[in-house]
């Protein structure tokens, strides 16, 4: 017990490890049950594709769900939907984030490392440079953990750009996935 006390980061330490449990779980399932669980549901089912879109041990079904739902579904209509189930699933790990790791984020910050990077990166650049980044990473397939943990970490951004940014690039995402699975 004594040794886990000295762990700098322990919050850290945990959300990589669940990280790292969720994939070991997941990985290499075929998760046939929640993709007909899902088709099942029409709407609901996008709906639900869109919140699992954004974790990273659920992405891949989640991306393979919505290209078939692009066989079945209006993809405009589907694309709506699931970017609102999307934006719950990011808003979870925003608030995860931004409020239970506010410790520890501002003791990394104060790390010889941060400092030194923070110092590398011109004062204009710094405002633009975890949104874009972070954008890219949320617009994508890959898991939002990331992304939005850059933002709820390095910017001052408010919940409710947050969720207006979070809603119109994974939308974006989730539609160009969609047209993928319609011509497909």
């Amino acid at each position: 017990m004594n040794r886990l006390s000295k762990i700098r980061y322990p919050k850290f330490l945990l959300l990589i490890l669940t990280f790292i449990i969720a994939y070991i779980l997941f990985s290499g399932r075929n998760l046939l049950f929640l993709q007909q669980a899902l088709l099942a549901l029409n709407y609901l089912g996008s709906f639900f594709a869109g919140i699992f879109f954004v974790y990273g041990f659920t992405a891949a079904p989640a991306t393979a769900i919505l290209l078939i739902i692009a066989k079945q579904q209006n993809i405009v209509v589907s694309c709506l939907v699931a970017g609102i189930g999307s934006v719950i699933g990011d808003l979870i790990i925003f608030k995860i984030i931004r409020h239970s790791f506010q410790d520890e984020i501002d003791e990394l910050s104060r790390e010889e490392i941060s400092l030194q990077i923070e110092k590398s990166i011109p004062g204009f650049l710094k405002k633009y440079l975890a949104v874009i980044f972070a954008g890219l990473i949320i617009a994508s397939p890959l898991p939002d953990e990331i992304g939005v943990s850059l933002l709820a970490m390095a910017t001052k951004i408010s919940q409710k750009k947050f969720i207006v940014l979070s809603y119109v690039l994974n939308t974006i995402g989730i539609f160009v996935i969609l047209l993928i699975g319609s011509g497909i």
